[in-house]
């Protein structure tokens, strides 16, 4: 009964915002929220914006980017925000849970989850070991894995570095292939090849970020979503052809909000994050949620008791 209250109070609150929002001007500007922090995961969506792509689509877009008091998805539900990121398996939760979003633009092809061993060995050999997972999600499909395989895992929060696994408070811990991974290689630690257990290559090959947008927004809004959707994957597409241009705008994003890093740690990233967007069949940027992959995911979650329902890709594309 609590949780219905709960879903009916998010549901209000998502209606809420999405009128208050198609009540405004036709220049309202479109607020769109990545998931994390300013960093080279989004450029794309930084140079859609720096090179006027947005501006060509006839659309205002302003970027935001979550706090540590408000989430992306928090910015979306209490309609400060019309468009976020997500990971696949994360949008499958939201929806679950009551927030009803479509997916307007697919970027990632591939799974960039991996297991970094903190003890020299094969993360599938420790068994009960304490794993760090963020406290703030991206986590699902790793819980998933660990029970799968029986693995039994103590998983310990962190935040958004990779401290405790430096200071030895971990066995292993979850990175991104893009992020922590590199980061853990920058601080002077090494990793042996064998002690990284990567999720794509163990049959848990599971598309990651894509635009998505609430579906009452959507509806109310949708020449704008499409826009969006086209200007930036162009932004993307230019992203590809123009890395060091664009690593010089991610770097005036990272400095406009104190973020902590810098231009090679940045180059790994967006490099790392291109080659996710590469399909593996096709070896092209193909923008698209993959229906197969749609369907791993949903069986993941669905099995593992994080979600109530299966979807197919038509639940969630944009229509």
């Amino acid at each position: 009964m609590v949780k219905r209250i709960i879903f009916a109070a998010v549901a209000y609150l998502a209606l809420a915002g999405s009128c208050a929002f198609a009540q405004k001007n036709a220049d309202a500007p479109m607020v769109f929220v990545p998931q994390w922090t300013p960093q080279a995961q989004f450029a794309g969506y930084y140079v859609a914006l720096e090179k006027g792509f947005y501006d060509e689509e006839g659309i205002n877009v302003r970027i935001e980017h979550p706090t540590t008091t408000s989430s992306a998805m928090d910015l979306m539900k209490n309609g400060e925000a019309q468009i976020t990121t997500l990971q696949l398996t994360q949008a499958l939760e939201e929806i679950d849970d009551g927030t009803p979003m479509v997916n307007i633009l697919q970027t990632s092809m591939n799974n960039g989850l991996v297991i970094v061993s903190r003890r020299n060995m094969n993360p599938m050999d420790q068994k009960g070991s304490r794993v760090g997972i963020w406290s703030v999600g991206f986590g699902q499909m790793a819980i998933c894995m660990s029970n799968m395989e029986n693995l039994d895992y103590q998983w310990i929060p962190f935040a958004g570095n990779v401290n405790l696994f430096l200071v030895g408070a971990l066995d292993a811990t979850l990175a991104m292939s893009y992020n922590e991974y590199y980061q853990i290689l920058q601080s002077g630690y090494k990793i042996d090849y064998n002690h990284v257990y990567r999720f794509s290559e163990h049959g848990y090959n599971v598309q990651e970020d894509g635009v998505w947008i609430r579906t009452d927004v959507y509806k109310n809004n949708t020449d704008k979503a499409q826009a969006f959707a086209r200007a930036s994957r162009k932004g993307w597409e230019w992203a590809a052809e123009h890395e060091e241009e664009t690593l010089d705008i991610v770097m005036d994003y990272c400095k406009r909000y104190n973020i902590g890093t810098n231009r090679i740690m940045q180059k790994l990233m967006l490099e790392e994050i291109l080659r996710l967007q590469l399909d593996r069949e096709s070896g092209n940027r193909e923008f698209r949620l993959r229906p197969d992959m749609v369907e791993t995911a949903s069986s993941l979650l669905y099995d593992n008791g994080m979600t109530n329902r299966l979807f197919t890709i038509d639940d969630l594309l944009a229509k």
